[in-house]
């Protein structure tokens, strides 16, 4: 446990003694993931709320990236009626907090909420099987 030695655990993957010194593998800045799936209202047009999205991300220093995609392929009965998916990743998450807090965000949300017949968030340390080539 590192509780010998000065030794933040909070994201920590691996530390080792070796010879009195604490070495560190991972990062205790993990980049950090908010997934949001979602189902429109029918009366919604999806362009206008996707613009916004687009807008309040690309305004956000702490938005790292934004991926979103309309599913297209899987069955109904799979996608429980979800048609919409948006992941944004952000550095860590107090980034994401920060994010989160914002007035653009809070002000967006309010709005997106009113739009949505439902809706699923994860939001969770990323932990990074296979890196992008």
């Amino acid at each position: 446990m590192c509780d010998t030695l000065d030794c933040p655990i909070l994201t920590q993957i691996v530390c080792i003694y070796s010879k009195g010194v604490v070495i560190h593998f991972g990062s205790e800045m993990a980049e950090f993931n908010h997934l949001v799936l979602v189902k429109f209202k029918d009366d919604v047009v999806v362009d206008d709320v996707l613009q916004g999205l687009e807008k309040l991300v690309s305004e956000m220093d702490t938005v790292k990236s934004f991926v979103w995609g309309q599913d297209k392929e899987s069955p109904d009965v799979l996608r429980q009626g979800f048609t919409h998916s948006f992941l944004m990743t952000f550095g860590s998450k107090e980034d994401f907090a920060a994010f989160a807090a914002h007035p653009n965000h809070v002000e967006f949300s309010t709005t997106f909420s009113a739009v949505i017949d439902k809706a699923i968030l994860l939001d969770f340390p990323a932990k990074t099987v296979k890196p992008a080539a």
